[in-house]
């Protein structure tokens, strides 16, 4: 089974025997290939036809709605909470950041980074609202509705008491490169984290 990219990345950081939880999993593809590796867990996913996807393959799903938090789950429930490609669609992606933190050991989070230079130029000197191969939708029928930087992320990450343990900035092909390391949040299209909530 071959994975999209960034969800291959997710799973290399992932030990086997790892307990997850997946936030917005979409059809499972992640949650079946991890469970080949003999992790388990749970998919969280809204949509009906997705979750109808889940169910069809034999991935434990449960339908829920990412904005209402994670009240069903207990501190450190999962080794794992991952969240991919979703934290700028819902309403308070600092409210989801920290009941992630709270339920998983650990997390990995991706996003698409607006501060990309091709963003900036498309506001800069096209006026309009950017639109790339990671963020391909129009203003007015995007699902995404809070858009960060990297260095917005970083900023939330401290502000809560988040540490990092690793992060990869990568381009639209996934791709580490000498721009995505030395200028992350210019040249830098796609962002994913590893973190933990500090101990205070």
């Amino acid at each position: 089974m071959s994975l999209r990219l960034d969800l291959q990345i997710i799973s290399d950081w992932i030990p086997d025997g790892s307990r997850v939880l997946d936030l917005g999993c979409d059809n499972g593809t992640l949650l079946r290939h991890l469970q080949q590796r003999g992790i388990t867990g749970y998919g969280l996913e809204i949509d009906n036809s997705k979750f109808a996807d889940c169910i069809t393959s034999g991935v434990n799903v449960i339908q829920a709605d990412l904005d209402q938090g994670l009240p069903q789950f207990a501190d450190h429930s999962f080794d794992y909470v991952i969240l991919s490609q979703t934290l700028q669609a819902v309403k308070r992606p600092d409210f989801l950041l920290e009941e992630i933190v709270r339920v998983g050991k650990q997390a990995i989070i991706g996003f698409p980074n607006f501060g990309h230079w091709q963003c900036r130029l498309q506001l800069a000197f096209g006026g309009h609202m950017p639109q790339s191969k990671t963020l391909p939708n129009a203003w007015f029928d995007t699902p995404n509705i809070h858009l960060c930087t990297v260095q917005d992320f970083d900023k939330l990450c401290e502000r809560d008491n988040i540490s990092v343990l690793r992060r990869s900035i990568v381009n639209h092909a996934h791709q580490d490169t000498i721009g995505t390391r030395l200028l992350p949040n210019l040249f830098g299209q796609i962002a994913l984290y590893q973190i933990k909530k500090q101990l205070v």
